[in-house]
């Protein structure tokens, strides 16, 4: 029986996107626009200290119950996310994991294919702030001024090449696409409080801040430059062959502040890639929730947790689902957080002119910033923040011409027989009420359950961000995997770029994938072929 949903599965008719020059154009004229900007604002990228007297009780977060569906709407999606009956035979719609958003070719940083001309232009607007070069302030320039004073990285694009995740790592100097989270554990029960009831992510270094800098403006000496080791390790499968796994190793050289603070624990990170974004963030609550109350997965012992955040504007509890760590609820507020941590950019919900400067760092605190009055209060408005995540988060998904292959069929089974699905998670239903009617009610397959899972000693992260221990990582979608693994420099798996392949981080996972790592390893060379050509196809 062929099931007739209503997924938007239909083409809108489209007017071609602006040539270069006029993206550029449009995109200075909307970088001069005034901020826009109502409410509180968040006064950084992470809470470096919580009172004891603002502290409350650990936060929740119950399910409503999928209140944007009506009767009629759950039992169609009840019918279309029923387990399939038959893992040899694609299913449908498997073949576009974006729904009506997936790419009409298989080509990279392509707009969701359902966008109407008009966000069309709004997704070309936020592709030329994207890539646009901050400079250092003062600067004749216009809104384009107020890089730093400490930062990573000029532009978006110079970590997200193309919209895409962090570059294969080699040893010695490292990519911007790399960064080096600073943080310690928390030493007292107020502390702990603090990180259970969301008034706090991290306890920083007092004086380097959130995360390293390797760049400065003229003027200002750079927190340090990173340098990449690797101590290799050994795997034997099973029938014998070896695979070498690199466990990295990142030094600081010249440290340009003095020594780190002896307390903190340094943590690499790299660029993630930027893939359905806005269809993640359409994923209802209750949906991921369920996920985590799921009692077959409770008694496996693989029920992720939520990473429940405070939200700074209105102080509701509300999920986290981006990030490494799931750290933040919207996409919005992880490109803000990227602004002022990475470029040193404020932004309405980031609105420190000096970015991850801290008081120790007096000549940063000093050094003048990018703010003019008459285009607001802000480097980047609130116009340029909302573009730049339009673009980010209308980066369509890729088409699965393969998804019917028998090979992939017969890896898919397997991925499901090993228990990999268990946590990548294959569907979703977005929600009706989606702040974006492209995003509403479409069948996505993004390979994830967005909750957190401890993923065992080796893959610590060396200091809890939120409810995320050290050991806690939220489970990465999948899509697009394949795609990635095709590019010149790709090879950046988990957390910290260590893997160079998928087989790579499989053989990583520790804790509650211990199971899937050990059910790869003992099994065939064929059937781990058949897994890999899966994964390849996604």
């Amino acid at each position: 029986m062929r099931l007739r949903l209503s997924f938007r599965l239909s083409w809108p008719r489209r007017q071609a996107p602006p040539g270069p020059a006029a993206r550029l154009l449009l995109a200075g004229f909307c970088a001069l626009l005034p901020a826009l900007v109502t409410g509180l604002v968040l006064s950084g990228g992470s809470v470096a200290q919580a009172g004891a007297d603002t502290i409350s009780a650990p936060i929740a977060l119950r399910p409503a119950g999928r209140p944007d569906l009506s009767a009629a709407d759950r039992a169609r999606i009840a019918a279309v996310l029923a387990p399939p009956a038959d893992l040899a035979r694609a299913q449908a719609f498997e073949a576009m994991p974006g729904g009506a958003a997936t790419a009409r070719a298989d080509a990279r940083h392509r707009p969701a294919a359902n966008l109407g001309p008009e966000d069309e232009q709004r997704f070309h607007l936020g592709e030329a702030l994207f890539s646009k070069l901050w400079v250092t302030a003062p600067s004749s320039t216009q809104a384009t001024d107020g890089l730093g004073p400490l930062y990573n990285a000029r532009s978006c694009a110079t970590c997200h090449v193309g919209g895409g995740g962090g570059v294969a790592l080699s040893a010695g100097p490292v990519p911007p696409s790399l960064l080096l989270r600073l943080a310690r554990a928390p030493e007292t029960p107020q502390e702990q409080a603090a990180l259970e009831s969301g008034m706090a992510l991290t306890f920083d270094d007092p004086v380097y801040g959130h995360q390293l800098q390797t760049a400065a403006v003229p003027g200002l000496v750079a927190e340090g430059q990173l340098r990449l080791a690797f101590k290799t390790q050994p795997v034997t499968l099973s029938g014998g062959r070896v695979v070498l796994l690199r466990r990295p190793m990142v030094a600081i050289d010249g440290p340009g502040y003095g020594p780190l603070d002896p307390r903190t624990r340094p943590s690499a990170r790299i660029a993630q890639p930027l893939v359905g974004l806005s269809l993640i963030e359409a994923i209802h609550p209750d949906d991921i929730l369920a996920l985590a109350n799921d009692p077959v997965l409770k008694a496996r012992g693989l029920a992720g947790r939520p990473a429940l955040l405070r939200d700074p504007q209105s102080g509701e509890t509300v999920l986290g689902r981006f990030g490494w760590k799931a750290q933040a609820a919207s996409l919005k507020a992880q490109a803000a957080d990227a602004f002022s941590n990475d470029i040193g950019i404020s932004t309405p919900l980031a609105p420190d002119s000096h970015g991850d400067c801290t008081a120790a760092e007096t000549a940063c605190r000093s050094a003048p910033d990018g703010v003019q009055p008459r285009y607001g209060r802000y480097e980047a408005s609130q116009t340029v923040l909302d573009l730049v995540t339009f673009y980010a988060g209308h980066l369509a998904p890729l088409p699965r011409p393969r998804a019917a292959m028998p090979q992939v069929l017969a890896g898919k089974a397997l991925f499901s027989a090993m228990g990999c699905a268990d946590c990548h998670h294959p569907r979703f239903v977005t929600r009706r009420d989606a702040g974006d009617p492209a995003d509403a009610f479409q069948l996505i397959w993004p390979y994830s359950d967005f909750l957190l899972h401890d993923m065992g000693a080796d893959l610590s992260g060396g200091h809890p961000v939120g409810l995320a221990g050290a050991q806690d990582w939220r489970t990465p979608p999948l899509w697009g995997i394949g795609r990635r693994m095709a590019e010149p420099a790709a090879g950046a798996f988990l957390h910290d770029g260590r893997a160079r392949t998928p087989e790579e981080a499989v053989l990583w996972h520790g804790g509650e994938g211990d199971a899937a790592r050990k059910a790869y390893l003992a099994a065939t060379e064929k059937d781990r072929a058949d897994l890999l050509a899966f994964l390849e196809s996604l």
